[in-house]
């Protein structure tokens, strides 16, 4: 019997056992640091890991350390608990400040840190997960590595990465001038890519040296829950979402200056502001959309719903976003964010080039624009698309118990 198929038949034995008499590969420890400065993409990725994990480990302990101001609202995967670290938010591409405590930016970064390294002491994990900086926010993880490291039993240690970084030249330059690639090479078992080569090659298009390439897996874009098409009468629907919307102003005002000169009643449009729209802004954008056919909210924690009643999408194009889009066969234009980084801007790129949905390239919005486009996706069949990977939660799945077994056997 090979080591996955003893992690299987654990699990499977493992019903009404009690906790102590089950075999640790059944109830591993895992801890996940989720890089949270801008937006709720990494939250939500590193809580989809969590419920993948809790799924595939009933009896697992699954502890999240996460700076997201956002974590209190989303509902946490059974058997997962989180530590709240101080917020920092992105001021530049590679540069972050506290996000609240601003006249303390030293001493949260070694609060942070700290309460990093003590955890991971503390917590003594079978497995950690690492979202996307492999030092963590200037290096505020390294302290924590190292102490797992040197435990008798050190875990197994993956870094997730999203699909798309940044543009290659610019990324290139970062992983090689910050040492990210030797860190990788020291601390880490595993480099993990939710994404398809196909779609965008990272370990060539970055670079990767010959010994992190080795350690690098594909996994796939990561499926979301299915999406069953609500049937309705009336005007079509148009939703706008703009993700945690801390820059998606742009878009939905764009979006609102567009509808004022549609006549009322030709779309019913369901606007979400997203939770990190700064206030005042918020303010006028509820403003505009103060007529019958916009319904305005500011946060949906569970887009399903809201996906179910659309008959077209226009959104930013993050990569949670846009994994929901692809799951549900969704129309959607994609009005990418291009500053301070091109991740969305490339991945919008390359979906619409294949097919999966239209986009309007930043410097060319205009209200007049957006219109045209939403009537024009909307005209349009879904489209006869290449096909493209989804299997990344599956992939994931395995990797964790063949990891954990060679660890725990």
């Amino acid at each position: 019997m090979n080591n996955y198929s003893v992690h299987n038949a654990a699990v499977a034995e493992s019903a009404g056992q009690p906790l102590a008499a089950l075999p640790r590969v059944a109830r591993p420890k895992i801890l996940i640091y989720s890089h949270d400065t801008v937006g709720l993409g990494n939250i939500r990725r590193s809580l989809l890991l969590g419920e993948l994990l809790g799924s595939a480990y009933p009896h697992a302990a699954i502890l999240l350390m996460t700076g997201s101001p956002m974590i209190h609202v989303f509902r946490l995967p059974d058997r997962m608990d989180y530590v709240k670290l101080p917020c920092v938010t992105r001021v530049k591409a590679d540069e972050y400040e506290p996000r609240f405590l601003t006249d303390c930016a030293d001493e949260i970064r070694r609060t942070r840190s700290a309460i990093l390294e003590r955890t991971s002491i503390a917590f003594k994990p079978d497995f950690v997960i690492v979202d996307k900086r492999a030092a963590g926010i200037d290096g505020e993880l390294l302290p924590a590595l190292a102490a797992l490291r040197r435990q008798i039993r050190p875990p197994r240690i993956v870094l997730g990465l999203r699909d798309i970084l940044d543009a290659p030249e610019k990324t290139r330059h970062a992983l090689r001038t910050n040492g990210s690639f030797q860190i990788i090479e020291r601390y880490y078992d595993e480099v993990w890519i939710y994404g398809s080569p196909d779609v965008f090659d990272a370990v060539r298009e970055y670079s990767f040296p010959s010994k992190v390439a080795r350690r690098t897996r594909y996994c796939g874009y990561l499926r979301r829950r299915s999406v069953r098409r609500v049937a309705h009468g009336g005007p079509p629907r148009v939703l706008v979402t703009a993700g945690g919307g801390s820059d998606g102003d742009v878009l939905v005002s764009t979006y609102l200056k567009a509808i004022a000169d549609v006549p009322r009643g030709e779309f019913h449009s369901v606007v979400v502001l997203g939770p990190q729209l700064e206030t005042t802004l918020a303010g006028s954008l509820r403003t505009l959309a103060a007529r019958p056919d916009i319904e305005c909210i500011e946060f949906e924690p569970d887009m399903t719903r809201r996906y179910e009643e659309a008959d077209v999408v226009l959104s930013m194009a993050g990569f949670n976003t846009v994994c929901e889009l692809l799951t549900g066969h969704l129309r959607a234009v994609l009005v990418p964010r291009a500053e301070p980084v091109q991740e969305q801007l490339i991945r919008a790129r390359r979906l619409a080039a294949r097919g999966h949905f239209r986009m309007i390239e930043p410097s060319e919005l205009s209200p007049a624009r957006l219109i045209a486009e939403v009537r024009a996706a909307l005209d349009a069949p879904v489209p006869d698309v290449s096909p493209i990977d989804m299997e990344g939660l599956a992939r994931i799945r395995t990797r964790v118990a063949r990891l954990l077994d060679g660890r725990l056997s």
